[in-house]
């Protein structure tokens, strides 16, 4: 929307300007924006005596104003760069003056004093000898930091903004920071800078020797108090929230505090856990030492910790496999491919995988076509490489459920990122993606990259594990940024290998236990799923025998189900909704070996599955029908994908300071890959094939033949697609759906859940909210609910065919290469 204010500044600054050698003429829209304020920022140039002027406030701009003082009520030295002191106010939402402009009046001391607090610093005092400002503000007021909380910010990380400022901002190195709640680079940068002075440095914002040595001198632990338990506490809240794995996972968060307490402790415990840095028997467990403190500020860490793994262009021969293990790798990363024309020779040796192995070592594939400049990254590219990866990943012998890591070898912008018209890295995975399905997702796909780069393709595009060019810290996308919670390897150094005689160059990676399995064999049969499907079978046997012996008429798929879900979904409200469970049975098998099996991995995201939740879904489906009318919810519903969307519009009411839009809380916490929500990604997908498995038993199928046919035989590939067609059809009815079991005239079981989920939460009932004036509010919660819906139907469902004739004269390249190896 347009801004009056905003317009008028760009109308009077482009009139002024306009003919100036230099200046750059700003769209005259009414939209605050870079180019607005850069040319507010050439008009103080000119006005400064600077000439040609330039798009960006630097050290000349900022002398000619130190030299010009600090600029206050009453000032009048040049009307003209008070009014683009009033304007750049305007631009940045305060009100810059209600009297004519050039004039520095009260009006314009008070937008000064209110944008001061907001930064941190002291207003300057009482009446008209406050607010002033200084060249550090005047810098301020002519870029697009904000100093109030922005949608996703925090207060908490505003205040720690706010105490950096007023701590600071009156040093020569340290430039005022954003408080808009937001941990970035600048933020970043800024505590390093206030580190530094802490420590007695000549602050320049690196993490450099002279820093790393007065860290190293200041490890911090409970019970301490003072400065660098601040600095350092600052520095754990950035980095939040730890991620714990589990069945569910779950997030850990902190606090800024002056006192290392026991708090602060299991924080850093938690942290050192994440980042592999230390167990619960290491002797720095729980203490802030110098690789705690370096993998809080830089993405590298301490980049000569221990670590397990490795990546190297270089052939893994029988002598370098023995100094890997020697030296206690027991991860290496190797090529799939290297582009026609490279002189690296990069790609895996004929005979060398099996060298690997017998030397006790594990590999992982990495793909890379060029990879270091935007244009490489389309989706047509993606899709191609994809093809290709596979092809070669099959000829190697890569087992089914092996990760690819399809390589993002530069420092991808945001915009960038999420695509312009030269190309893009998310569309580049969507092709990925796309790819690998057309090939029955034999692979999944991975991402090598920066930090941002690596959440940004799990979030959108479901990459299974995260490969981090850690030892790249000066990447815009490592810095201010945490580890992604998917992190598989993170990598952290490049050295040169001495083995006798032999050279080779070779990347020091941390190995995250629990992630990245590694191969260590090939041509093995089968796929991650398939322990499970004899797992159901077996259990599937018991129940047809148990029926024939005890004259019970359940279905033996529906005793499968209950006997997974019974402990964990049991109780009056899983009786309420998917009937109780055959205690016989659950006896029956135990006294015949059996146990509860919880999870198993998904062979078509590679992420785990909770089997648990799966067949309770299933078991809620079967006993509840899907309503005539589409747009309508049942009790089926809430077993399954209902159940989580109320518990989701509880987390949504009670996370408003963070994020008031619904909008955007579904956009960034429903259903993301890597994100921890209450209705995560693989909650989705458990709700969606306990749907298909429910409707496939209840027409006469079995339940092994529907997780065969599922799970190895490619019926999931199109989950999504097929779960909306039979259950909703069309957006609008998911979408009224969605409003049913939120805040409509349902049924019992319905009512009963909204009770449970949210009111016992605290919550405001959606019925009750729509009345006190919510009804816009809880359309858009309901819009979130139906993107993303879409969203994962799409990422099924981008065209790619006119790309696959290429597989075939790829094939032929491929094995041609292969013979000349």
């Amino acid at each position: 929307m347009a801004d009056d204010k905003v317009l008028d500044a760009q109308k009077w600054v482009n009139k002024t300007y306009g003919s100036v050698s230099g200046y750059a003429r700003c769209p005259e829209d009414g939209k605050t924006g870079w180019a607005t304020m850069n040319a507010l920022t050439m008009g103080l140039q000119h006005e400064l005596g600077i000439s040609p002027v330039v798009a960006s406030f630097g050290p000349t701009t900022m002398s000619k104003l130190q030299a010009l003082g600090d600029i206050g009520f009453g000032w009048d030295k040049n009307s003209n760069i008070v009014r683009i002191i009033q304007h750049g106010l305007f631009c940045k939402g305060y009100w810059g003056s209600n009297e004519n402009y050039g004039g520095f009046g009260v009006f314009t001391v008070e937008a000064v004093k209110k944008l001061r607090v907001h930064m941190g610093l002291p207003d300057g005092g009482m009446g008209t000898d406050g607010g002033s400002v200084t060249p550090k503000i005047f810098k301020c007021i002519l870029n697009m930091d904000a100093y109030i909380v922005v949608p996703g910010g925090t207060e908490k990380i505003r205040n720690i903004q706010q105490w950096l400022n007023s701590r600071y901002w009156q040093r020569d190195a340290y430039s005022i920071g954003p408080c808009d709640g937001f941990y970035s680079r600048d933020v970043q940068k800024s505590l390093v800078i206030a580190i530094q002075y802490e420590l007695g440095l000549a602050p320049n914002g690196n993490f450099g020797p002279g820093t790393q040595d007065g860290l190293r001198a200041h490890p911090v632990r409970e019970g301490n108090s003072g400065i660098f338990v601040e600095l350092f506490t600052a520095a754990c809240v950035f980095n939040e929230p730890v991620i714990l794995r589990g069945l569910n996972d779950t997030e850990v968060r902190t606090t800024f505090k002056s006192d290392f307490d026991s708090k602060t402790r299991a924080f850093v415990e938690y942290f050192q856990k994440f980042s592999q840095l230390y167990g619960s028997r290491d002797a720095n467990y729980g203490v802030g030492d110098y690789d705690t403190w370096a993998q809080l500020l830089v993405s590298m860490g301490n980049p000569d910790r221990a670590a397990t793994g490795s990546d190297t262009r270089f052939e893994i021969t029988a002598s370098r496999a023995r100094w890997l293990y020697d030296n206690k790798y027991r991860l290496v990363g190797r090529y799939l491919y290297d582009p026609p024309g490279s002189t690296l020779d990069k790609e895996i040796k004929l005979g060398e995988l099996q060298t690997i192995f017998d030397a006790g070592l594990r590999v992982f594939p990495i793909y890379q076509d060029n990879a270091r400049r935007l244009s490489d990254f389309t989706y047509a590219h993606g899709y191609q490489h994809a093809l290709n990866a596979h092809a070669l990943a099959s000829q190697y012998g890569f087992n089914r459920g092996t990760t690819i890591y399809f390589a993002v070898d530069y420092d991808a912008q945001q915009g960038e990122i999420d695509g312009t018209s030269q190309g893009g890295i998310v569309p580049y995975f969507y092709g990925v993606a796309a790819g690998l399905a057309s090939q029955g997702r034999k692979y999944f796909h991975g991402v090598y990259g920066s930090r941002n780069v690596c959440i940004n393709v799990t979030e959108k595009t479901g990459a299974r594990f995260s490969f981090v060019s850690g030892m790249s810290w000066g990447f815009s996308g490592n810095l201010g940024y945490p580890l992604p919670s998917n992190w598989a390897i993170n990598q952290i150094k490049e050295f040169k290998v001495t083995n006798g005689s032999d050279t080779f160059d070779l990347d020091r990676d941390v190995w995250r236990q629990g992630g990245e399995p590694g191969s260590n064999s090939v041509n093995k049969k089968g796929g991650p799923a398939d322990s499970y499907i004899a797992y159901v079978r077996k259990l599937y046997d018991h129940a047809v025998a148990y029926k024939a012996a005890n004259n019970v008429g359940t279905n033996a798929s529906r005793l499968v189900m209950e006997y997974i879900r019974h402990e964990k979904y049991n109780g009056v409200q899983w009786w309420w909704l998917a009937n109780s469970y055959d205690e016989n049975f659950v006896e029956y098998c135990n006294s015949r070996g059996m146990s509860i099996s919880e999870t198993f991995t998904d062979p078509i995201t590679g992420y785990e599955i909770d089997a648990t939740h799966l067949m309770a879904t299933a078991n809620g489906f079967m006993e509840n029908p899907d309503p005539p009318s589409k747009e309508k919810a049942v009790g089926g519903d809430v077993a399954g994908w209902g159940g989580d969307i109320i518990t989701f519009w509880t987390d949504w009411r009670n996370s408003l300071d963070k994020y008031p839009a619904p909008l955007a809380f579904c956009q960034a916490k429903l259903a993301i890959p890597g994100t921890v929500s209450s209705f995560g990604y693989t909650d989705m997908i458990e709700d969606v094939d306990g749907y298909q498995l429910a409707k496939f038993v209840a027409g006469g199928g079995k339940i092994v033949d529907w997780m065969t046919s599922y799970y190895t035989g490619g019926g999931g590939l199109k989950r999504f697609r097929n779960h909306f067609d039979r259950r909703w059809q069309t957006a609008t009815n998911a979408r009224a759906c969605c409003w049913d079991i939120l805040a409509g005239p349902a049924g019992l079981k319905v009512d009963a859940a909204r009770l449970w989920f949210i009111t016992k939460r605290g919550a405001i009932l959606p019925a009750d909210y729509v009345v006190t004036g919510g009804e816009e509010k809880l359309a858009e919660f309901c819009q979130g609910f139906t993107d993303r819906q879409l969203a994962l139907i799409g990422l099924e469902n981008r065209k790619a065919a006119q790309y696959r004739e290429n597989l075939a004269a790829f094939r032929k390249q491929a094995a041609k290469r292969a013979a000349a190896r």
